[in-house]
């Protein structure tokens, strides 16, 4: 880090991530988010792209968790250092980590005379940023820093301004992690945050976790989709289609701890990782391309998928694919939709043999190499 700090309201290394300010995380339970919030971690300290993301450099992070047991988290660590192939001096003097089962941190509490703001608590959290030259500062939970109602919107609007001003006085950049309420299978959404929403007024940027959905799955073609989740910005319904969004996976990693004695193989500990939505077109050649124009201009094919006489049903003969199989009819409407916005294939209003007018696909521009 250089020695000069940088402007006020400077993203230090991600978009949820900005000098100076708050940023919320909003997650249902047990999809992964502190597993994120490591890798993350470990992204920041070391400098390096291990989740999509570019640091401008190597920070300096503190990650507080007031969930798990120390040796919990030194375990997870390890996990994702290994899955990452970090080594020691990647992370050496840039990570700090706590266990609020060591050390607590409540900077409010909240009794019948109001909120009370712990002022010692306060100050020994802003001295530990200075003197160590944090430059960011994950909560995980939110919940578990304060002692007030979640429900009660001017005492979480008094605790969540107590962390800002920790933020702005220490050119720090604090991220609060945050349990959603129940949605019932419904998307996640960041005023689905649970409590107050006095928290999300205080913060500058807000991201949302959504497991994969079922209907997902099926479209990426997924076997085990509870492993894998989507990180939006704001509003879950502002945010891209699922082939737009950004994808991770729960990876499983063995620590090698065991003695490989009475059954005894060691810890395996979920690591996030990247994953990439399936592209559709992947491995398609202008070949392939120029076959399904070939098989569609031999005889006259519908636009709609539900029509006996699909035009889905030319391209995957001449693919070898089977519209028969989800999988596959949901790769073929994917390559049509793609062919149809580059011209390669039009649809063209015509009577069928009822003389009622349908929309017909044609060849449009022939594909050439």
């Amino acid at each position: 880090m250089d020695a000069d700090p940088p402007p006020h309201g400077v993203k230090v290394a991600r978009r949820n991530t900005i000098r100076r300010y708050l940023s919320v995380t909003v997650s249902p339970g047990g999809i992964g988010k502190s597993s994120l919030e490591i890798g993350e971690a470990l992204s920041m300290v070391s400098g390096r792209d291990l989740l999509g993301t570019v640091p401008e450099g190597k920070f300096k992070v503190w990650y507080w968790n007031g969930e798990d047991p120390l040796d919990e988290l030194q375990r997870r660590i390890m996990a994702a250092a290994l899955h990452y192939e970090l080594e020691p001096a990647d992370l050496h003097g840039r990570l700090f980590v706590n266990s609020g089962r060591d050390t607590e941190i409540i900077i409010a509490q909240q009794d019948r005379n109001g909120v009370t703001v712990a002022v010692p608590v306060v100050d020994a959290i802003k001295e530990t940023i200075r003197e160590n030259g944090i430059d960011v500062l994950i909560i995980d939970p939110f919940v578990s820093s304060h002692g007030v109602s979640e429900n009660d919107n001017g005492a979480i609007d008094r605790v969540a301004k107590t962390w800002a001003k920790i933020a702005e006085e220490t050119n720090c950049s604090i991220e609060l992690v945050h349990h959603s309420r129940k949605t019932n299978g419904n998307e996640v959404t960041v005023e689905d945050s649970r409590g107050a929403v006095a928290l999300l007024s205080a913060a500058r940027s807000a991201r949302v976790l959504n497991q994969m959905t079922k209907d997902e799955g099926e479209r990426a073609g997924v076997e085990f989709r509870r492993l894998h989740f989507r990180v939006d910005n704001g509003k879950a319904n502002l945010a891209p289609p699922p082939e737009g969004s950004m994808w991770f996976k729960l990876e499983s990693v063995d620590l090698g701890n065991g003695n490989g004695m009475l059954g005894s193989y060691g810890d395996r500990i979920g690591v996030v990782a990247q994953w990439q939505w399936p592209d559709p077109m992947a491995d398609v050649s202008v070949k392939d391309l120029r076959a399904a124009q070939t098989a569609v201009s031999a005889g006259r094919w519908r636009d709609s998928h539900q029509a006996s006489d699909w035009v889905g049903k030319a391209i995957g003969q001449a693919l070898r694919l089977d519209p028969a199989n989800p999988k596959d009819k949901r790769r073929i409407l994917s390559m049509l939709k793609t062919w149809k916005a580059n011209g390669m294939f039009v649809v063209v209003e015509g009577k069928d043999a009822k003389h009622n007018t349908r929309s017909f696909v044609e060849v449009g521009e022939w594909a050439t190499d």
